[in-house]
């Protein structure tokens, strides 16, 4: 495969990555409270390669968005900040897992 294709195929793949971890996101902060360093830990089990500069990003903009809220808490002297989900959060997850079973149905059936 020429040069130029492999990355436009690169570009793809980390666009579908990037909306899987999302997707990851969103359904853990609806089970739990999460934090960035555990939270990359999760995702490191799941074979993502995300660095901090990436993964912060993904929360503010989730939380700017409306789909988490923080909590600040101290922990051992340390403010750490907490997401968990919002309503609209919670719509937006049911509505992209219904989607997201229909497309993976078609893919393997």
């Amino acid at each position: 495969m020429p040069q130029q294709i492999n990355e436009l195929s690169d570009k793809l793949v980390r666009k579908f990555f990037l909306g899987f971890i999302n997707l990851h996101i969103l359904f853990h902060a609806k089970k739990e409270p999460i934090y960035g360093k555990e939270f990359k830990k999760e995702l490191e089990r799941h074979g993502y390669d995300i660095s901090f500069g990436t993964l912060y990003p993904i929360f503010h903009n989730l939380e700017k968005d409306g789909y988490l809220e923080i909590e600040e808490k101290n922990i051992k002297g340390k403010m750490r900040k907490y997401y968990t989900i919002t309503e609209n959060g919670k719509e937006v997850l049911d509505y992209s897992i219904e989607r997201a079973r229909e497309l993976f149905d078609e893919l393997f059936e």
